[in-house]
Formats: C-alpha cells, sequence, structure tokens
C-alpha cells in the first residue's frame, strides 16, 4: 500500500477538465449514431440529441468561458487549464466532433434511409419536375405570406437575429440600368452605377412556424424504391428567394444559423422581485453575444466575411457545416410514419406490484414502503398520489418541491384542485431551472391564481431536491406521507428517463419532511435530521465522512467498498477522497453517464477505481450511492450528483432506503447496471472510454433487463392479485346449497 501522506491527492494531473469531459460523453451519444446494431431510426434520434447537447453546451458552458476570457479572469480549472486554454482545446474537439457527426449522416444515415425508401431530398436542385412543380406550389400558398424579407443598406441596419433560428443569407444585385450610364460618359454616373453594380446582403428567417420537414405526395414522387420523399423548409424557400427580390438578382443564397450566449447573471439580492428579474433576464437571451456560427461549406466568401463581420465572430466560432443545419429537425423525420420496423418497439411502463390492488395509494403506504423504477414502471401512481390527496376530505396539507414539469401536467392541475378544495398547498417552484424559466414561471403564476403558497426558491440557491409531502388526519392522529425521488416531477421525461422514487409514511421521514418544507418556506433549520441529507449545509460532510469510514476500513484490511451511480462527478473534493480511498486499498465502482473529472489507473491513486457510462435508449438519471465500511453499511439515492453546484449552491436531498426488501431491489439495480456489457463504455486511463470485447460473453443490457424484470414483476402481481379475486369469490358446496 502507498505511504498517502506523500501524495498531493489535489495535484491538476489527476482531474480532467469538466468541459472537454463532457464533449466525450457527447461522443459517446454519436457513438450510439454510428452503431449499426441499433435501430436506423434510434440513429437519427441519437444524431439529434448530439447537435441540441452541442446547442446548450455553447449557449451556457462556452458562453461563461467566454466571459471569463473577456473579464480577464485566469484561474485555472482543477485540471490546471485558464479559461482561454479551455477554449482553444474545445473549438478544436467540437469542430472535430461536427465532422465526424455530419460524416455520420452523410455517409452512413443518408444511404441507409435511401435503402429503406425514405429519399430525402439535400438540395432543391434534385426536384423531378413534378416534386418542382408541388413545392414550388407550396411556397406560394403557404410559405410566402409568412416570409419577411430584411434587406440591410444605409437606412436599414443588420437586423437582430434571434438565437438558434435558421435564416436564409443572400447577395443581391439591382437588375436594369447598367449600359444606360455606360452610354452618358459621365464620370459621377459611373461611380453611381459602380456603386449600384456592387452586391447588397439581405436576410430571410426561415419560419418556426411551419414544419422544417416537407413530405411530398407519393403520387408525385416516383423515385424507384422510394416509399416517402421530404426536403427541407429552407430549401424551398431558397429555391424561391428569387421571387421575395423581384428588382433583384440572387446572386448567392445560404442558410445559417447562430448561438448566443444565453446564460445570465442573477443578482437576486438587489432584485426586488425575482420573477419580474428572471422575465427581463429572458427577453435578453435572444440577443446575447453571438458565439457560434454556423452555415453551409460551400458559403460565398463575401457574404460569409459580412456575416462574420456583423456578428464579431471570430474564425474559431466558426463552423463550416456539410449538410443541413440544425440536426434536432431528425427528431421530427423519426416520426414519420410506415418505417416502424426500423424503430425500437415502443416500451410500455409497467404497473407498480405493490399498487396493484386497487386500493387508494394511502392504504397501499401503510403496509410499507414501496419503490418506483421509472420508466420501467409507471410514474401514474406519483401522479395518482397527488390527485387522490387532492380529493381526500382527510387530506389537510400538500406540499412539494417542481423543478421541471410537463407542458400539461396533470400534477399542477392536481395541486390546483386541492387548494380549490380547501387544503393548505405550498409549492417551491425553482424559477432559475434553466431553460424552463418561462414554463416555472406560468405554472408559478397559475397555482397563486389557484389559492396555492408559492414560494420562487431561496436566495442565491436553486432547489434541485424531489420530495412531496402529504399530510393526513386519521383515526389514530395526523400522518404524514412522505415522496421522494431522483427526477423531476414530470409525466414525460418520466417516461424517458430512468430513476428511482420511494412512498413512505414513516414518521422519521415525515418529520424531516415537514423539517424540509419549514427551511424552504422560513428561515428554520433543523438541528438534527432523522433519515434525510440535505444540501447545501449537510450533505458534502456526510458524503466526505461516509468515503472516509470506508478508507479507515481499508487500511485495516476490512471489506471496504463504494458504489456509487450518478450523472456528473466534478467536485474536486469528492475526487481527493475517493482517490485517498482507493490509495488505501478501497475497490470504487462509478457509474457517471456524463462528466467525469476523475482519471482511472494512476498509479498509487487510483488502481481500484473503475468508471463506466451507460448510453442507451433511455437517459440513466438515477443517483445512487453505496458503502461498505467493514460491517457498516450505507445505502442512499436522491437527487443529487458529486459536483460542486449540487453540494454547495443548490438544495438537494438524499435519503437512506430502510426497507431490507427494497434496500435489495436497489442493490440488483446497481449490481445489473455494473455487469452491463452493451450499453456501457468503460473509462481507460488515457481518458478514452471503450466498449468491452463481448467474444465469449453473454451479452447483458441493463435496460433491457429492467424493463424484462418489470413486466414479468407486473404479471405474477396481476395472477396473484386474480388468484386471491377468485378464493374471495369462491362458495363451497353445502347440503344447504
Amino acid at each position: 500500500m502507498a505511504d498517502t501522506r506523500k501524495i498531493n491527492f489535489l495535484d491538476p494531473s489527476y482531474y480532467v477538465c469538466r468541459e472537454l469531459s463532457w464533449l466525450r460523453f457527447n461522443l459517446r451519444v454519436l457513438q450510439e449514431a454510428r452503431d449499426k446494431s441499433i435501430p436506423l431510426f434510434e440513429r437519427l434520434k441519437f444524431l439529434s440529441i448530439v447537435s441540441s447537447n452541442l446547442d446548450e453546451f455553447f449557449m451556457v458552458r462556452v458562453a461563461s468561458l467566454k466571459d471569463q476570457v473577456s473579464a480577464e479572469y485566469r484561474k485555472k480549472d482543477i485540471a490546471g487549464l485558464t479559461p482561454a486554454e479551455q477554449l482553444r482545446l474545445i473549438s478544436i474537439q467540437t469542430h472535430e466532433m461536427v465532422d465526424l457527426q455530419y460524416n455520420t449522416f452523410n455517409r452512413a444515415l443518408i444511404p441507409a434511409l435511401e435503402k429503406e425508401g425514405l429519399h430525402f431530398i439535400r438540395q432543391h436542385e434534385q426536384l423531378t419536375e413534378a416534386e418542382a412543380v408541388y413545392v414550388d406550389q407550396y411556397f406560394r400558398d403557404t410559405v410566402y405570406p409568412v416570409l419577411t424579407p430584411m434587406a440591410v443598406d444605409s437606412s436599414r441596419p443588420f437586423p437582430l437575429v434571434r438565437n438558434r433560428t435558421l435564416n436564409l443569407a443572400a447577395l443581391i444585385r439591382k437588375k436594369k440600368g447598367a449600359k444606360e450610364l455606360i452610354r452618358t460618359g459621365d464620370k459621377e454616373k459611373k461611380k453611381k452605377k459602380m456603386a449600384a453594380e456592387r452586391p447588397e446582403f439581405a436576410i430571410v428567417q426561415v419560419p418556426s412556424v411551419l414544419p422544417r420537414i416537407v413530405t411530398i405526395p407519393k403520387e408525385l414522387s416516383r423515385r424507384s424504391g422510394a416509399k416517402q420523399t421530404v426536403i427541407l423548409l429552407e430549401e424551398i424557400i431558397e429555391r424561391n428567394i428569387a421571387s421575395l427580390f423581384l428588382n433583384y438578382d440572387i446572386l448567392a443564397a445560404h442558410p445559417f444559423r447562430i448561438m448566443r450566449n444565453a446564460e445570465f447573471e442573477l443578482d437576486e439580492e438587489e432584485a426586488a422581485d425575482l420573477l419580474l428579474e428572471i422575465q427581463k433576464k429572458l427577453k435578453r437571451r435572444q440577443w446575447g453575444e453571438a458565439i457560434r456560427l454556423e452555415i453551409e461549406d460551400n458559403v460565398d466568401k463575401d457574404l460569409l466575411q459580412i456575416l462574420c463581420d456583423e456578428l464579431l465572430i471570430e474564425k474559431s466560432d466558426l463552423f463550416p457545416i456539410n449538410g443541413p443545419l440544425d440536426l434536432t429537425f431528425l427528431m421530427k423525420l423519426y416520426g414519420i410514419e410506415g418505417f416502424d420496423s426500423l424503430k425500437t418497439p415502443k416500451h410500455v411502463p409497467q404497473p407498480v406490484p405493490a399498487l396493484m390492488g386497487g386500493e387508494p395509494v394511502f392504504d397501499c403506504i401503510r403496509k410499507g414502503d414501496i419503490l418506483l423504477s421509472h420508466p420501467y414502471q409507471s410514474f401514474d401512481p406519483v401522479v395518482e398520489f397527488i390527485q387522490q390527496a387532492a380529493r381526500d376530505p382527510e387530506v389537510l396539507a400538500i406540499k412539494q418541491t417542481l423543478y421541471r414539469v410537463s407542458g400539461n401536467s396533470p400534477i399542477i392541475r392536481a395541486l390546483a384542485e386541492a387548494a380549490d378544495n380547501g387544503k393548505q398547498v405550498t409549492v417551491l417552484v425553482e424559477l432559475k431551472a434553466r431553460f424552463d424559466e418561462e414554463n416555472n414561471i406560468a405554472w408559478a403564476q397559475m397555482l397563486e391564481k389557484a389559492g396555492c403558497h408559492v414560494i420562487y426558491g431561496l436566495l442565491g440557491l436553486k432547489t434541485h431536491s424531489k420530495i412531496t409531502l402529504v399530510v393526513r388526519a386519521e383515526e389514530d392522529g395526523i400522518r404524514r406521507y412522505v415522496h421522494l425521488g431522483t427526477g423531476n416531477y414530470n409525466d414525460s421525461t418520466a417516461k424517458l428517463y430512468t430513476d428511482l422514487g420511494m412512498f413512505t409514511c414513516r414518521s422519521e421521514y415525515g418529520e424531516d419532511a415537514t423539517a424540509v418544507f419549514n427551511m424552504l418556506s422560513g428561515y428554520s433549520e433543523p438541528l438534527a435530521w432523522n433519515r434525510l441529507v440535505v444540501a447545501p449545509l449537510w450533505m458534502r460532510d456526510r458524503f466526505l465522512k461516509l468515503i472516509g469510514r470506508v478508507k479507515a476500513a481499508a487500511e485495516q484490511g476490512k471489506p471496504a467498498v463504494i458504489r456509487a451511480k450518478m450523472n456528473s462527478l466534478s467536485d474536486q473534493g469528492i475526487i481527493a477522497a475517493l482517490y485517498e480511498a482507493s490509495a488505501a486499498g478501497a475497490e470504487i465502482d462509478l457509474i457517471v453517464r456524463g462528466i467525469c473529472c476523475l482519471k482511472v489507473g494512476i498509479p498509487g491513486v487510483s488502481e481500484h477505481i473503475r468508471v463506466r457510462s451507460i448510453v442507451g435508449n433511455f437517459l440513466e438519471h438515477a443517483r445512487i450511492f453505496h458503502f461498505v465500511a467493514d460491517e457498516d453499511e450505507t445505502l442512499l439515492l436522491g437527487s443529487a450528483d458529486w459536483m460542486s453546484r449540487n453540494l454547495d449552491n443548490r438544495v438537494e436531498i438524499v435519503f437512506p432506503v430502510a426497507d431490507p426488501a427494497l434496500r435489495e431491489k436497489v442493490l440488483h439495480y446497481l449490481d445489473t447496471e455494473l455487469m452491463d456489457n452493451v450499453k456501457a463504455s468503460i473509462l481507460q486511463p488515457n481518458g478514452s472510454y471503450e466498449k468491452e470485447d463481448l467474444r465469449g460473453k453473454k451479452k447483458v443490457n441493463s435496460q433491457e433487463q429492467f424493463a424484462l424484470e418489470a413486466r414479468l414483476e407486473a404479471e405474477e402481481a396481476a395472477k396473484q392479485a386474480a388468484g386471491r379475486s377468485r378464493e374471495r369469490t369462491f362458495v363451497p358446496m353445502t347440503s344447504e346449497t
């Protein structure tokens, strides 16, 4: 065992830059799009996700680094890189990633789509005569009335191009007049003529209110083997752009798109009204500094120079694109009918066995704690928990935290109904949930009008915890029912994200839940907690103590194990503690979906640490923490990642699983993911991620395994319920009958 006292566990060479680690995660998503074993249309989805991820990365992370460079901020990150150095490496790697993304689109996916009968018209010049007639008529009838061409000259300045909108930039020149001016011989008129001959600049925004994918009727598109033919809206507009500038010749026209800085600073202490301040900031987000320009790679040089000059785009922020801009449209292409055989069969979330008896949810919870595993099991019980509480005359109060909810949330409606029924309803709506701010503001205002007590988050902190408390008056007194989870109260994403949740009415959980809401709505901080571990005041210390306990057990030669699953791992203090435990001999297995700033295989430091990332059909989102120090074992679930922001700047909750049967289920969950050799990529000492060699091994796809287990459990529970029903209705034969 190495003498850990001589090791500097904070050495920058032991850490990976957070932003570069995120890019490696997005590369893993891109690799799914390149995997030929995955159904073709699922590969389209992954390519779309790559684009969406990059957009947010630039608007937030790259924008933040650019702000730091502008402010001459030179503090290095945990990997020893300044903001300027990070930006340089990000530019290199994102350009490589975009090239690989479009290589995948052009050379793999488009030919595969053609082979399967989906013809994608890349350029409007490829239209047949019949298709062209249809497209031109569609333009005149549907598109033309919506467009607004914007010319740029001395009286019309360069327009404000909105963030992430798709636009066409054009160079245009006035028609006629030139020959007549030459005949006059007048020098002044020749100068005017030369000025008139200079190209002018114009922009047309591609309207987002119209579908970007336009389907050409099958009877018009008689291409060999084609079941469906599609073209993008910007190609239709480019084909007909001359009709928008009737007195001009079109010299060049190219689609372009910009990313703007979407990160905003919020001085909460100076904001008299947090709601109004956020609303103001959101309006400015559309017009932040341009930080990325995407444009066709064959763009006219003069046109490109105008765009770069007007938008102040540097060479490193220019992305020439060989194909359609903004591949997020592929998510819409996925929805085209007639290609179900090229998609993964739709997953149907299963009912939760403990709630299948038809009894009220409160009766079921009183029988024992209930574990929920989404999306393998349905999210409906969580919705029904709120709905039944809203209508139950014995329920006195409902308290809930909301971070991200769906666009038509049944939970919001149930909370409003509860207030209308006279119950005390307290809802913390986190207004600072990035890119959900407008949605959350609307929900908060609606809940206030319904009579709910709405809290707009806490000063300086985001409330990211997932907790609901229902207070109910029962025959033996007040009973508190609690739901705790690892994911948001969002019925839509619960079908796509893997999360765990738990119902309980144990008194110690209820007392802690009450303390949490008192802390959120007032100023009271409990002296101690029964079960819950809450950030930002207590969680970091608890995790460090648990890791330290495992380290001490390892030093004594006793069983010492850490197994943890999370979205991201970037906190230097936690990583350093893990290094110390590993150096002492503890065995550490981590399942980290995205950012991982830890390095494996460092001699004497991280030789006992293994890291895997699972990228599958569902987005891995659950957080699980398991510590074994000799005979002392701790198992926690919760909302927090091991990131500084979660531990220090957010209200987070992790909670223990008390019921032995449920503990076994959670440990089985960890075991199965650690055996996954299909969707898991293993972190290598050189920083790359590689899939396991499956030769001679049984394939284990953890997501498919959990889906199968949920179905079998539900089927078994249904059989047992049916058997009990037959027993209740059976009447034995007697002499009287």
